[in-house]
């Protein structure tokens, strides 16, 4: 017997497990020996937290990130071939989605390892809820350009797209690069155009607001080193 992939969601920050994660989630994550991670001293955390604490010697934890090599992800593959069962944790939010995890998955389904999708927070999807934009047609476009003139040019095609289509232009950043992120939108984009601006999700100091890019001008928040999703 094959084991089976979970695909295990993590909180978007420092609130409480069990506010955002559900039961259901929490009960396969606390059946488990064998996880894939992101980050080692992240994972142990969230793991304690979730219901593991005093286990967590007990466990074996595998990293998986942009420096995971397919030679390593056949060896996770093959604790699954040999009937064990195992956990995929990203930082914040779903794995595989704008996370680690999507080759493993692939590898997974090639091989006829039952992958089993659990509940929980979805920072894109939450902001797209929240922001008043299309639900029905919408792209998520991952990371812009770092460099700040691709950047802005990238910004430009967005915007242009989502008047041409009315399709929701979903991005986001890394927390440190945020500012000079917002600083390019604010530059390049049409003073009517609407922007949603989705910071902290389900943390106690969430911000959520959707405004034109001429009131985002007049009163710029600082969005520093803090989790965000752009929509345009």
């Amino acid at each position: 017997m094959k084991g089976t992939l979970y695909l295990i969601p993590s909180p978007l920050g420092d609130s409480g497990v069990e506010a955002v994660i559900p039961a259901e989630t929490l009960s396969v994550l606390n059946s488990l020996s064998y996880f894939v991670v992101e980050e080692l001293r992240s994972a142990r955390r969230y793991l304690s937290a979730a219901g593991l604490r005093g286990k967590i010697d007990s466990l074996e934890l595998y990293l998986l990130n942009e420096h995971t090599s397919d030679k390593e992800i056949e060896l996770y593959i093959k604790l699954l071939l040999d009937g064990n069962s195992v956990g995929v944790v990203s930082e914040a939010g779903l794995p595989a989605v704008a996370d680690p995890g999507g080759n493993l998955v692939a590898r997974a389904h090639r091989e006829g390892i039952v992958v089993r999708p659990l509940t929980g927070p979805s920072s894109l999807m939450l902001a797209l809820m929240a922001s008043g934009k299309s639900g029905q047609g919408f792209t998520f476009c991952g990371y812009l350009p770092v460099k700040s003139e691709q950047r802005r040019a990238r910004i430009k095609e967005l915007e242009r797209c989502a008047a041409k289509t009315g399709y929701s232009q979903i991005f986001i950043e890394t927390p440190y690069r945020n500012d000079s992120l917002m600083s390019d939108i604010l530059m390049v984009c049409s003073p009517g155009t609407y922007l949603t601006v989705a910071l902290n999700i389900t943390l106690p100091d969430e911000f959520i607001k959707t405004l034109t890019i001429e009131d985002w001008r007049k009163n710029t928040p600082s969005l520093n080193k803090k989790p965000c999703v752009f929509i345009l």
